[in-house]
């Protein structure tokens, strides 16, 4: 929804996803318009209303001009922009980043029973190749690392934070740029 926004004021932006609920493997390659052709079939055969909401959203991403990714998520491509100054916004399993417990949905309170794991998004915006931590900005006050609002992170987990994003729907990165 963020990248759609910034498409609408004349901004680029550009997708990474891993969210395999809407995206098919095999369309990885696909050209922006031949990949909306297959999200808008997609949406056709979907059910439920998380994954049509997402599916419409990627659609209409691609209509405006974004750009989608389908990469292996590595260090490296985190580093490719960070080591640029560029930052890149998250979304991610804070339930898996933070090690905390997973939350009742209609109220955030903690359960390990009866809870579902939590996605969160965060700015990724600087790395210390020497410890191979990713400082992350992150909108929550009240996280488990850092009485402030920034924090280091090590690489792999922060990898493995996104990908299991997929279940809350957060696993992606978005690299939003000026208009050039």
């Amino acid at each position: 929804m963020l990248g759609i926004h910034a498409l609408r004021r004349g901004w680029r932006a550009k997708l990474y996803s891993y969210n395999l609920r809407v995206f098919d493997p095999t369309w990885f390659e696909l050209p922006r318009k031949a990949l909306a052709r297959k999200l808008a079939e997609r949406l056709a055969h979907q059910r439920g209303g998380k994954r049509r909401t997402a599916t419409r959203a990627y659609l209409r991403f691609c209509e405006l001009g974004g750009e989608t990714r389908f990469r292996d998520l590595t260090g490296r491509v985190i580093r490719r922009y960070l080591d640029k100054g560029v930052p890149i916004l998250t979304g991610l399993s804070s339930t898996f980043l933070y090690r905390t417990m997973r939350e009742l949905p209609d109220s955030n309170e903690d359960d390990d029973i009866r809870g579902e794991p939590s996605g969160h998004f965060v700015v990724l915006c600087g790395y210390d190749r020497s410890k191979r931590e990713v400082i992350v900005a992150d909108p929550y006050g009240r996280n488990p690392f850092s009485p402030g609002r920034r924090y280091p992170v090590k690489m792999n987990r922060l990898i493995n934070a996104i990908l299991l994003g997929v279940l809350t729907y957060d696993a992606n990165l978005l690299i939003i740029r000026p208009p050039k």
